[in-house]
């Protein structure tokens, strides 16, 4: 019953888009059909990852695929847990798209990015519960696919093309490593059928190239460090909720391959919870860096994904050192802050992207520096930036905390054993939650406080109703989880259970090795002083009656807007500390003469990926090949004579000319 619900859901998210295509470019009815639907998939969907996450998926069915038997589905508590955020933020993408990209206004591609974002979601959904690779394999073509259209919704814009292309080359990088992994697994257990097999199956040689090309393939799609090269751009490009689904849930698809896969091999030796802690740690301290580095909002929430991913990354690696060492604990404390904050980042990441179009949809613009004070005039977008941001940062009272607390922990445990990259990884887990701090105070300080930079920020206003609910509900998930962690512990243990299944029966309970009672406690003791605070501090404001003045002008007696501190005067410290990675490309302002003419100051951060290394790479490569030029000059009997080559060369390799040259020497 609940895997129907589950197909049911898929069904409905696929057709979503369908009516809008018959229906005439004018008309609303078809943005509205299309939330309406995905709301109804969410909530059958959300039912049927309820079911499975208390251990009633039901049994496993297939359907026909003509060129390796029967594709299967199923649902377990693993698939039902990654489902939850596919089902939550697909379905409240559409009703922010009813404010943010209306039909009236987007005549030219709305239709395109609903028609899409139902298949995205479908495609995800049908993955997550695949148990053959054909089945594994549809699902992901459909949302690989799904996303490139929906980066490319503004395609008539150059950026949009140029992001969504290298996107595609990515992801086909990362299908094509699909295709070497399914194709060994075949070979090496005589089945498409993805479930664990013992070690006598595998040898050590076959499990260690399995988990290199699950690495590769699924590292792309999650955006780990250095494959994280597409993130950025195509985070940046794409409409504001389509990056919230790519960041928030699109990303978590590349983990989740990498769990399910890692859950079907044999016990994995040490080495590989090492590599895996090891670009956790570098994901997340170079994602962190390089997004204090940015002035554009939405690349700077992209490199945060590139952080969170790696934190994700350094539980799932203390996850495998317990597998491979036999410390159960450790693997229910990385596992289960690995799963939750795939959760936690799918909820505050989706909701600062939102807050974030909400920004672009009233100052007109991603520029940090152009913003200010956009908190008077947009009071709800400003309180649900600041949650997220909070959130992200991984402080109390929000999720956030919940999950990074239980690497932690992991990383205590596995650090007091002796493990070297645990030793590593509990120092630069607390800089970036620092950095994180710092990179967001810049944001929030820059973008929604102060006086409005610009006349576009200045006018800006609050965004309608149906951009404000999907905030409201993301930052409830935050709060929830948040205050009370206790809540989430069965569905952590279910997951933990299924991917250790086989491995460790007597699997201890989350709420054994994490304080989740103290937790709760403790933010609602944070959030019953901050509310005290703010009463007692409008009760002495008002009691005051302040005048408003200037407090010290330093010789200004009419401070303007350009006075204030800028986000780039805000991280210049930290940019500078680490200089020798970032190494950004600073244009000083020159001031010749007693009345100089208006300079400006700029700053720009290279990705060190695929700006410092694939494209110039890919121009040297090109330029080397130049003179293969001449061959193609456009003349009919130019092609007409390489065909005729090509002919007698194909004709001259059906010779026996090995029997030819053996006959000759024999004489």
């Amino acid at each position: 019953m609940f895997l129907d619900l589950i197909l049911l859901a898929i069904l409905l998210a696929a057709v979503s888009g369908l009516p809008g295509l018959v229906m005439p470019r004018s008309s609303v009815w078809g943005e509205r059909i299309a939330a309406a639907c995905m709301a109804v998939a969410a909530v059958a969907g959300l039912a049927g990852v309820v079911g499975g996450l208390r251990g009633a998926g039901g049994a496993a069915c297939g359907f026909p695929w003509p060129a390796a038997g029967n594709g299967v589905v199923g649902l377990d508590a693993l698939s039902a847990f990654f489902l939850a955020p596919i089902l939550l933020v697909g379905g409240i993408g559409p009703l922010y798209g009813l404010g943010y990209w209306p039909q009236r206004i987007h005549r030219r591609n709305g239709r395109k990015l609903r028609l899409f974002w139902g298949l995205l979601v479908a495609g995800m959904a049908l993955l997550v519960i695949g148990r053959h690779a054909m089945s594994f394999l549809l699902g992901w073509e459909i949302m690989a696919l799904s996303a490139f259209f929906l980066v490319a919704t503004e395609d008539e814009r150059k950026e949009s093309r140029r992001a969504s292309w290298i996107y595609l080359v990515a992801t086909h990088v990362s299908t094509l490593t699909l295709f070497g992994l399914f194709a060994l697994w075949r070979s090496a257990t005589g089945s498409y059928l993805l479930e664990p097999v013992s070690p006598e199956t595998l040898r050590l040689g076959t499990r260690h190239l399995l988990f290199l090309l699950a690495l590769i393939a699924f590292g792309i799609k999650a955006g780990m460090m250095p494959l994280h090269f597409w993130l950025p751009g195509a985070h940046a490009s794409a409409p504001c909720h389509v990056s919230a689904i790519l960041s928030g849930v699109v990303l978590k698809m590349g983990i989740y391959g990498l769990v399910r896969w890692l859950a079907l091999l044999p016990v994995p030796p040490a080495a590989w919870g090492s590599i895996v802690l090891a670009l956790g740690v570098v994901s997340g301290l170079l994602g962190v860096v390089y997004a204090i580095g940015q002035h554009d909002i939405k690349r700077l929430l992209a490199y945060h994904s590139v952080e969170n991913i790696g934190i994700i990354l350094m539980g799932l690696g203390i996850a495998l050192l317990g597998r491979s060492t036999g410390h159960v604990g450790w693997v229910v404390l990385g596992m289960g802050g690995c799963l939750l904050h795939v959760w936690n980042h799918s909820l505050f990441k989706s909701l600062l992207f939102l807050a974030a179009g909400a920004v672009v949809h009233g100052a007109h613009t991603r520029q940090i520096d152009r913003l200010g004070g956009l908190a008077r005039g947009m009071p709800w977008s400003a309180a649900g930036f600041l949650v997220g941001a909070v959130a992200i940062c991984g402080l109390p009272p929000l999720n956030g905390f919940v999950s990074e607390l239980f690497i932690y922990l992991g990383l205590f445990h596995a650090a007091l054993a002796g493990s070297a990259m645990a030793m590593v990884g509990v120092p630069v887990l607390a800089a970036i939650g620092a950095l994180a701090v710092a990179c967001f105070v810049k944001v929030y300080g820059t973008a929604f406080l102060g006086v409005a930079r610009t006349p576009a920020a200045a006018h800006a206003r609050e965004a309608p109703v149906t951009m404000r609910m999907p905030l409201l509900i993301l930052a409830a998930c935050c709060a929830v989880i948040g205050l009370a962690p206790v809540l989430v512990a069965p569905a952590l243990d279910a997951s933990t259970r299924c991917w250790m299944a086989g491995v460790a029966p007597g699997t201890p309970a989350i709420r054994g090795l994490a304080p989740l009672g103290g937790i709760g406690a403790l933010g609602a003791a944070l959030v019953a002083g901050l509310a005290a605070a703010a009463v007692l501090g409008r009760r002495r404001h008002a009691a005051r009656r302040a005048r408003p003045a200037i407090t010290w002008d330093c010789g200004y007696a009419r401070p303007s807007p350009r006075m204030q501190y800028t986000a780039t005067s805000l991280a210049q410290m930290i940019v500078g500390l680490f200089a020798p990675v970032l190494r950004p490309h600073v244009q000083h302002p020159r001031v010749d003469g007693l009345f100089p003419a208006p300079v400006a100051a700029h700053s720009h951060v290279d990705d060190a990926v695929l700006d410092r290394m694939l494209l110039p790479m890919g121009r040297r490569l090109a330029n080397s090949f130049g003179w293969f030029r001449r061959f193609q000059r456009g003349l009919t009997q130019n092609y007409m004579l390489y065909i005729l080559i090509m002919l007698l060369v194909l004709l001259g390799t059906l010779l026996p000319i090995r029997a030819m040259v053996e006959r000759w020497l024999a004489r």
